[in-house]
């Protein structure tokens, strides 16, 4: 297999997922599962792994550093019912139940062709070692190579990395629990040297045979909680009893806005043609004197067409009534160090840009030259109400959480472009697109559209 080949195998689990609550799951089956972690380990490619169950997203929900520790992780993989359940309530599936439970043991067996070595970390006294005697009798190749309990000091940390480290091992399991031991990787993770680390709960003590395991028709029936509660009934009954349904209510309302958003879409698009259809002839009496008079003020073609990316990446021809002279784009390495936005310079904007006719001028300044978009609406490349199309090279700079914004089709119109326009940072027009696509329905649409058009008339931050 070439290089190239093992690299897209091995982002296998990232390339397939199912969000839940913002939080994106791989999905894939167990035998895919397993294939991408064989891989990581002979690419020896760092990953922290971790395991989304029902309790994972109780406590995300009221506790911030878990959850940016989770969004960190390079794989979250989906465990038990719960996430099953709530991906349904979207209208998707997860091809297999991926706890660690079972995972780590198919990984152990799918790994007797050499010899693996293993840091256990977590569990009360004792554990450890008892569930290392068992992989040994059990796995012969699987060499643990060291055990350490759960409780210690935070400062013991870097002491404890040192240790983890000297014994050169290729996979640490931690079981500490929800969320200490994802929260313990993410600080910690950077510094481990062995390539896998994998956030396993409970599973030392099934290892070592403290907890039994449910029978196979009760997992399969998705009641294995209900099996461990009633071994653990005080440590566990607030988890299931009161957490369950708190889960299941916000599993219903994340199904609901789903199906919602879906509605939206539909009825976004009928706003959009009998919206951007009727506005074509309404603007007629302003669009049509426009385009004379760029015709008759400055020679070249009255449109210009420029490349923009679109949902998903693609790339679309985005319609202008042309503003600037013919050879704008060839000058503008001349007009680069007057770009308004200085060190914020992924968007392009200058105040008085000595390439713009005195008609482009006009045109810019009331948005008449934006008009003809209305087509690429019509069209279908763009919405009436979505973030601003990038240029290919502003996109290529984007980093973070700015690429969400190509997540949904882009727009004539939305929240920065009624409250600033080019006057606004680029990081403020993120921030505006991230709120819109996270809050949009039909009404926030026809709410943006109604504010356009003062925005236009008063022209706040157009050039």
């Amino acid at each position: 297999m070439s290089a190239c080949a093992v690299r897209e195998t091995t982002e296998a689990l990232g390339t397939r997922t199912i969000e839940l609550e913002g939080i994106k799951i791989a999905n894939a089956s167990k035998d895919e599962a397993l294939e991408d972690l064989r891989l990581r380990l002979d690419l020896r490619q760092r990953s922290r792994i971790m395991f989304m169950n029902a309790h994972c997203f109780n406590v995300l929900r009221s506790n911030p550093y878990y959850a940016t520790a989770l969004r960190r992780a390079d794989v979250l993989l989906p465990d038990g019912s719960g996430v099953a359940f709530a991906a349904r309530m979207k209208q998707q599936k997860f091809e297999a139940n991926l706890n660690g439970t079972d995972l780590v043991p198919a990984l152990f067996d799918s790994l007797t062709d050499r010899k693996t070595r293993v840091f256990l970390l977590g569990g009360t006294e004792g554990v450890a070692e008892e569930a290392a005697a068992n992989i040994t009798a059990d796995w012969p190749d699987i060499d643990i190579v060291g055990t350490r309990n759960g409780y210690f000091a935070q400062s013991q940390s870097t002491e404890i990395v040192k240790e983890i480290n000297a014994t050169d091992a290729d996979i640490v399991l931690v079981a500490m629990g929800v969320p200490q031991q994802e929260l313990w990787i993410d600080r910690h993770g950077a510094a481990l040297e062995a390539p896998m680390v994998l956030a396993v709960g409970g599973l030392f003590d099934f290892l070592a045979e403290r907890v039994s395991r449910a029978p196979t028709i009760v997992r399969r029936t998705g009641m294995e909680w209900g099996w461990r509660m009633m071994q653990e009934p005080s440590r566990l009954w607030r988890r299931y009893v009161i957490g369950n349904p708190v889960y299941l209510s916000h599993a219903l309302a994340d199904g609901i806005r789903s199906r919602l958003r879906q509605c939206h879409d539909i009825l976004a698009r009928g706003l959009d043609i009998v919206g951007s259809a009727a506005a074509l002839l309404l603007a007629a009496p302003i669009l049509l004197p426009a385009m004379l008079a760029v015709k008759l003020t400055s020679p070249g073609p009255v449109f210009f067409r420029q490349e923009r990316v679109g949902k998903g990446g693609r790339l679309f021809q985005m319609l202008k009534l042309r503003s600037m002279v013919v050879d704008a784009e060839t000058r503008r390495a001349e007009v680069e160090k007057l770009n308004h936005h200085g060190e914020e310079a992924v968007t392009f904007k200058i105040a008085d840009d000595p390439r713009i006719t005195p008609v482009g001028k006009f045109i810019r300044r009331y948005s008449i030259d934006e008009l003809p978009q209305l087509i690429n609406v019509l069209q279908g490349d763009m919405a009436l109400v979505g973030p601003r199309p990038p240029l290919p090279e502003e996109a290529i700079q984007y980093s973070g959480e700015a690429w969400v914004r190509l997540s949904v089709k882009p727009g004539i119109t939305c929240f920065w472009q009624v409250g600033g326009r080019a006057s606004l940072g680029f990081r403020e027009q993120v921030r505006l697109d991230l709120q819109y696509i996270r809050e949009r329905d039909l009404v926030t649409d026809i709410e943006i559209l109604a504010k356009t058009p003062l925005a236009v008339i008063t022209a706040k931050g157009a050039y």
